[in-house]
């Protein structure tokens, strides 16, 4: 089979391996997705031959020709691996000479020795991706594919070229690959790899945390994320890698009363966020929202099955998760956070009388998050009951206009008290003491409460009231 990738930069790279007598082909993912008709910016070639500078560094000489050729681009050389790469237009091309590796059981790290193109394709993790295109100008388009790839392409099948035992306990993160590729792709896992992912899943123990959590990321970001949750369950990586959503599995019943699957509850939270917000922050909201669950839930014979407070215990276990999967612990992790300490307070709202205090201390609190948590809230409501589905969306609905109007009228969102601590200190002639704390608290409370309008003057006219019951005296000239 002939195939035409399309870009004139392969011609230019088969033009220069021609003119230093070696081979070139692109490979792996770039072909994949040429056949699945996907975007690709990442193009991979392998080089095979020898030149003047010895085969291990062919990848490094090619690079530089063809970047001299194009554009004059810097290439970056990573001597150490044998690779260079340099950024054409949108695309990021990397250059690698043909290699074989082995390895050690404790370390997902290779011993790399020069190879042909059997070899290099016998290294790759799925026949998917070990699919090469020939670059030279006499087989130019000229397709190997030596286990099948087009034919699993074809069938929507992820399975490794060699055995699947080996292919992933010599590196376990190709275990994650799998999952992430069935999720972005909606790629089923072969039988026998699935098999061999389950017996090698705790092997994924000496992979970084930031290898494994970039995998998650992808599958986080993927169409449907529960496709890859779900089969990080069942092939026991879940427990390994994030084990307070492993802990949301399963059903306990006293009494012939059970609670819903919570692990299943949180992947239709999920995949319902996924389908209407590329937010990466907040499908891990969704993710995470009720693993405080496992911790707070009790029987009570008159309520059945209660989770009361998980939200706040949820809150809390966000940080030391974050910090373990390497994470980002700076506003990514804050949002989280608030995401899931706050995910209860609309549908709390809406199951009670919807008063405009308690809708203002939502604004107040969410800020200008508070789309965000209304989207996660509404994602939240999931039954078998249709009624009672029914019942929360008309009930969410009054909220959601209710958050409107009050927005308009009172702009709540993110504001500051219209009277500050150095307006008290000034105008009392005090330095930072307890009651500027008192003083603003009652002013924030009585704004959020409708006693008095979110107006500077109304505010000023209560710090003065307020003085005056705490003994301050106001200084001449500031009243």
């Amino acid at each position: 089979m002939d195939v035409d990738l399309g870009l004139d930069i392969y011609r230019i790279i088969g033009r220069e391996a021609d003119r230093m007598g070696i081979e070139a082909y692109a490979v792996g993912g770039v072909v994949r997705d040429f056949f699945l008709k996907r975007p690709c910016t990442d193009i991979d070639v392998v080089c095979i031959g020898q030149t003047e500078g010895g085969e291990v560094h062919i990848g490094i000489e090619l690079a530089k020709a063809v970047a001299h050729a194009v554009d004059g681009s810097k290439v970056s050389v990573f001597k150490n691996f044998g690779t260079a790469s340099f950024l054409y237009h949108d695309y990021q091309i990397e250059f690698v000479g043909a290699r074989k590796e082995s390895y050690s059981h404790d370390s997902r790290k290779p011993v790399v020795e020069n190879g042909t193109l059997a070899d290099d394709q016998n290294r790759r993790d799925f026949t998917v991706n070990a699919l090469a295109v020939c670059l030279n100008e006499e087989r130019y388009g000229t397709l190997i594919d030596s286990f099948g790839g087009i034919r699993d392409l074809n069938d929507g099948i992820l399975r490794t070229p060699l055995d699947p035992d080996i292919t992933f306990s010599d590196d376990p993160l190709r275990m994650m690959r799998a999952v992430r590729f069935a999720s972005q792709l909606g790629f089923r896992i072969d039988d026998t790899t699935l098999q061999a992912i389950t017996a090698n899943a705790s092997r994924i123990e000496i992979v970084s945390a930031e290898r494994i959590t970039t995998e998650l990321n992808k599958i986080m970001l993927s169409p449907t994320p529960s496709v890859g949750l779900k089969l990080m369950m069942k092939c026991g990586l879940m427990p390994l890698i994030i084990p307070e959503v492993a802990a949301l599995r399963g059903v306990e019943t006293v009494d012939g009363r059970g609670h819903k699957d919570n692990f299943f509850h949180t992947m239709e939270v999920v995949d319902n966020v996924a389908h209407q917000s590329e937010n990466l922050w907040l499908r891990w909201a969704a993710l995470l929202h009720d693993m405080g669950k496992p911790l707070v839930k009790r029987y009570d014979p008159r309520q059945g099955w209660t989770f009361h407070g998980h939200e706040a215990k949820g809150s809390h276990m966000v940080k030391k998760l974050f910090r373990r999967l390497r994470l980002p612990m700076g506003p990514e992790m804050r949002y989280v956070e608030k995401m899931v300490m706050l995910h209860m307070r609309p549908i709390i709202l809406a199951e009670d009388e919807v008063t405009d205090s308690a809708v203002r201390r939502l604004l107040f609190e969410a800020g200008d998050d508070i789309d965000d948590l209304m989207l996660l809230c509404n994602a939240d409501i999931t039954s078998k009951n249709e009624a009672k589905v029914k019942h929360h969306r008309e009930n969410f609905e009054l909220v959601k206009r209710k958050l409107v109007e009050l927005e308009e009228r009172d702009r709540i969102r993110n504001f500051q008290p219209p009277v500050s601590g150095v307006d008290i200190m000034t105008t009392f002639g005090i330095g930072p003491c307890h009651e500027i704390g008192i003083i603003k608290d009652a002013i924030k409370d009585a704004i959020l409460d409708g006693r008095i309008p979110n107006d500077r003057e109304q505010a000023w006219q209560m710090m003065l009231d307020m003085g005056k019951e705490l003994g301050l005296n106001v200084v001449d000239g500031q009243a």
